[in-house]
């Protein structure tokens, strides 16, 4: 819960036309706010009429910069010395309403899955919830939300930024190296990861990894701390027959949400007759095809080496395609995987990099491209006589170098696969 404020009393730039920073326009004009200016480094011919004339002067006049999350300070010295007034969309919605319950979800990895997750528990246990922020629809551009629970994913860029976010439900997921060109450190990113619960009262709760409890008792934050009980869960995960949520990779989401379940004292039978109906998002773990002993799994939104460890581990005799962007200051260790993977096929232009991280540990070669991989892997799995085999992208990396996105990377994976998959014998 928030307290409102009054916006038309306040003034505006947003600044950054992307998808969030439109939202916040149309979200001015719906509301009739009619204090803002407009400004985008590159989009030059959208909302023109709203379009600043002196930047300098609105930045220097104005009360809040709406910032669009890809904007980094490290880069926009412009920006920096402003970073007082800076707000985002998130801090936007919660100033606007009241009278919702709101979810908000930070971590590197499993954002995503654990708000599909937590908005399918809540609506099969006869709960009104709406989703929205880094994952689906912009959070201004939710309506009707008044006595609805608000799943909202917020990226470690949102909450730099933020200033106004308070949810009744934080929940931390996890920290491993990523977005280190955005923060500039390591710590810079943990204390954006932080600020989910800095304006939480004694009436929230902070749900959170155990390995967090410490810093949390450190910064002296004020809501009640509850630590997802993995062990717990794994106790009753063999009861909820879905075939997604029976590898290990998605433990770590599932143990927050039977956390929450039990805070909402949904009972053990709902949670898990709520589970066994759930369908995973596309491109993370996404077992998209099958040809007899063969399992082909598109796992493209696995952008570090810790979110491909999680695949790694859930799976046997493995064909590992691996390749792409890397994250700075990202290692990947493979002792406890490395028995299940039959052979690697490195992609991308970063080849000498990877080839570094896994030389005399695994066998491999140099595919370049998922074409090449998946023809070399159609010819070297029928000197295979193991059952059960797996086919899997999971880069490890993010997909800039071959592709626009994770996506566009993960469908083309999934494309050529149907294509070659008779040549899978």
């Amino acid at each position: 819960m928030c307290q409102t404020t009054n916006l038309k009393e306040l003034s505006f730039l947003v600044y950054g036309l992307g998808i969030s920073g439109r939202s916040v326009v149309e979200f001015f004009n719906r509301n009739k706010i009619t204090n803002f200016r407009i400004w985008d480094d590159k989009q030059k011919n959208i909302f023109k009429k709203y379009k600043t004339q002196n930047l300098k002067k609105d930045l220097d006049l104005v009360d809040y910069i709406v910032l669009t999350p890809g904007i980094s300070l490290i880069k926009n010295k412009v920006l920096r010395k402003y970073k007082y007034k800076i707000i985002t969309d998130i801090d936007l919605f919660f100033l606007h309403n009241n009278n919702f319950k709101s979810i908000v979800v930070t971590g590197t990895n499993g954002k995503s899955t654990t708000c599909k997750l937590l908005s399918h528990l809540l609506k099969k246990n006869k709960f009104q919830c709406m989703l929205g922020g880094n994952i689906g629809i912009p959070i201004l551009n939710l309506k009707k939300i008044k006595n609805n629970f608000v799943i909202i994913e917020a990226s470690s860029f949102q909450l730099s930024h933020s200033k106004f976010i308070r949810p009744d439900y934080a929940f931390f997921l996890n920290l491993t190296n990523d977005h280190l060109d955005w923060h500039g450190t390591m710590k810079n990113y943990l204390n954006s990861k932080l600020k989910i619960f800095r304006f939480q009262t004694k009436y929230n709760y902070a749900i959170i990894n155990k390995k967090f409890k410490k810093i949390f008792i450190k910064k002296k934050y004020l809501s009640k701390i509850i630590i997802s009980q993995i062990k717990s869960y794994k106790k009753i995960k063999f009861k909820i027959k879905n075939e997604y949520l029976t590898s290990n990779i998605n433990d770590e989401n599932m143990s927050f949400i039977y956390t929450f379940a039990k805070l909402l004292k949904i009972k053990e039978k709902s949670f898990i007759d709520s589970m066994k109906s759930f369908k995973g998002l596309p491109h993370r773990f996404e077992i998209f095809l099958r040809k007899r002993n063969l399992k082909f799994i598109n796992d493209s939104k696995a952008t570090s080496f810790k979110a491909t460890q999680s695949a790694l581990s859930s799976l046997q005799n493995i064909y590992w395609i691996l390749g792409g962007l890397p994250k700075r200051g990202d290692k990947l260790k493979l002792s406890k995987s490395k028995k299940n993977i039959i052979k690697c096929y490195l992609i991308g232009k970063n080849i000498n990099f990877f080839k570094h991280q896994i030389k005399d540990k695994l066998p491999f070669s140099i595919s370049k491209n998922l074409r090449n991989s998946i023809f070399q892997i159609s010819k070297d799995i029928k000197s295979n006589k193991q059952q059960d085999k797996s086919i899997i992208l999971s880069p490890a990396a993010a997909s800039f170098d071959q592709f626009k996105n994770f996506e566009k990377r993960g469908e083309e994976f999934k494309k050529l696969c149907r294509y070659y998959v008779r040549k899978f014998n």
